[in-house]
């Protein structure tokens, strides 16, 4: 019997898979198609809603669109882009039940805001009657993070516990628009000090219990916290400990 290549899932597993689909601006989507018993492949933007689950965008008109209407069960590929062997760097593959989301809910709404921050430029077509938002409800995962690092995950390692953030959407929509309005200048901090990035003008796109994104152009960065927030009232004191952590780095 050949011997399993698949480590044991720990922290530094979760947290490069979080990373991934947090970071994430586009991945391969396989669909089923009935008709021919073949797997169908096609490229979109992903986005994530709170708990990191991943979002896409799609069109009536899309293939992939009525491949999910038949049959939900689908697969996600998200990897990272980088210089050399393209093998080397992480990837994650998910596999889901695509969830198509009434636009007309709150919580669409939501989903459409966080959506438009990471991928501004959808902002154009997000509207037209034929695109919906689909949520992909993740069953499983299945993590390389490079040679010798293969890892099965179940969804509670990939995903966000949200159950003692109620009502969160709202306070991280208000969050995150002070944060890019009065302290623009601890995001940067953020993006420079304490992920390594280029100085520029980054912006706060998305706030959670483990971590923060910042986008600058198509960049777009994940920090995580030192430690998992219990509640929405330890984000502003966080914010505050990360901006004087950044600041304490100046030199």
């Amino acid at each position: 019997m050949a011997k399993d290549p698949t480590l044991p899932v720990d922290d530094e597993a979760r947290a490069l898979a979080k990373k991934l689909m947090r970071t994430a601006r586009s991945g391969a989507l396989a669909t089923n198609d009935a008709e021919n018993g073949m797997p169908f492949a096609s490229l979109v933007q992903v986005g994530t809603d709170l708990d990191g689950s991943p979002v896409i965008l799609t069109s009536q008109l899309s293939v992939h669109t009525r491949l999910m209407e038949a049959d939900p069960r689908c697969s996600l590929l998200l990897s990272t882009i980088g210089k050399g062997d393209p093998l080397a760097h992480p990837r994650l593959t998910l596999q889901a039940t695509a969830e198509r989301l009434d636009r007309e809910t709150d919580e669409a709404q939501s989903i459409r805001r966080r959506y438009l921050l990471q991928h501004p430029k959808a902002e154009l077509y997000v509207d037209f009657p034929d695109f919906s938002f689909w949520r992909l409800r993740i069953a499983s995962g299945s993590l390389n993070g490079g040679f010798g690092r293969a890892y099965r995950m179940m969804a509670e390692d990939l995903l966000t516990d949200m159950s003692d953030f109620f009502d969160f959407y709202d306070f991280e929509a208000e969050a995150v628009e002070h944060m890019n309005a009065e302290h623009a200048d601890a995001v940067a901090l953020y993006a420079a000090q304490l992920c390594g990035a280029r100085e520029g003008a980054w912006h706060l796109i998305g706030i959670d219990p483990e971590g923060i994104q910042m986008a600058l152009g198509d960049e777009i960065l994940r920090l995580s916290f030192p430690r998992t927030l219990t509640g929405p009232h330890e984000v502003r004191p966080m914010l505050i400990r990360l901006a004087n952590e950044a600041r304490s780095r100046i030199s």
